[in-house]
């Protein structure tokens, strides 16, 4: 009797999570439907407001890929720009927090935990607010219109999150595995290298991927520091398409699906350590 109410219970919490979860699911899934129902659409019928295009077509892939339209006469060093920045800064973020969260961590420096949260206080002030002094910043120093004034910008704002993350990773480690390689003659480096390093991958794989997805989805401050249209996002270059009245809306869509699958793969393929990793040390046990 009590396991066929608890075989309803689980079947009842089943259903209610579908009922939550199926609408969900669909409306999630309409905006990408009607940007793929975009791409495939000619021109003169891509507003048409059908479900499905009379005549589906892989034109605008073409027009894109060939880059034969004057909004398009950079996509593919856009995309290298976008490729360059995410990964640029993704890397820097993860040498910067890995230093530091061991340093806090594992070397307990003095004042390091101060260092964090202080660090971490930024994040009360949006990131919008400090796009202006960010800008002047980098004025200061000669940097607008560079690249690097975008990929040290998103260091900047991945940084504190990433160190905070792989700190609180960092401390879940035994401290007897420190211990044994110091009393072997380990160096700090040596430490790091071989002990720090191999136990704390799953979290470096997530803050290196977070960091990345954040610099390759950043408008406001891409849009800020670069101007020429070889140096820019193609993030900022897809908003050229609304700069005019007739804009062609199956060309934007298709870049910007073209635009998507990147992160999109690169989140796919690191989930598991997206998951694991971000959330390690969140909880104590």
């Amino acid at each position: 009797m009590l396991a066929r109410r608890l075989s309803w219970r689980k079947v009842g919490a089943e259903a209610r999570l579908l009922l939550i979860g199926i609408p969900v699911l669909f409306w999630t899934l309409i905006p990408i439907y009607h940007l793929v129902l975009f791409t495939i659409s000619p021109k003169e019928s891509a507003l048409s407001g059908r479900l499905w295009p009379e005549h589906p077509t892989l034109h605008n892939f073409s027009v894109v890929f060939r880059q034969q339209h004057h909004y398009l006469n950079h996509f593919w060093l856009q995309m290298g720009n976008s490729l360059f920045i995410a990964v640029a800064a993704g890397a820097i973020t993860l040498i910067v927090a890995t230093g530091a969260a061991f340093a806090i961590s594992r070397l307990k420096v003095r004042g390091g935990r101060s260092i964090m949260n202080l660090a971490l206080f930024t994040y009360f002030i949006p990131a919008a607010f400090l796009a202006v002094p960010m800008y002047k910043t980098m004025g200061n120093y000669g940097l607008l219109n560079s690249q690097w004034s975008l990929i040290l910008a998103m260091v900047t704002i991945a940084s504190p999150y990433a160190i905070w993350v792989l700190k609180q990773a960092s401390d879940k480690l035994p401290y007897e595995l420190d211990e044994a390689a110091i009393m072997d003659g380990a160096t700090p480096l040596q430490l790091l290298r071989l002990v720090y390093l191999p136990l704390m991958m799953p979290s470096l794989v997530a803050v290196g991927t977070y960091a990345l997805l954040l610099a390759w989805n950043e408008y406001l401050y891409a849009f800020l520091l670069l101007s020429k249209d070889t140096s820019v996002t193609l993030g900022v270059a897809l908003g050229n398409f609304l700069a005019a009245d007739d804009s062609p809306w199956e060309l934007l869509m298709t870049t910007g699906l073209l635009y998507a699958l990147p992160p999109a793969a690169i989140y796919y393929v690191f989930k598991r350590y997206m998951v694991s990793g971000l959330t390690e040390g969140a909880v104590k046990s």
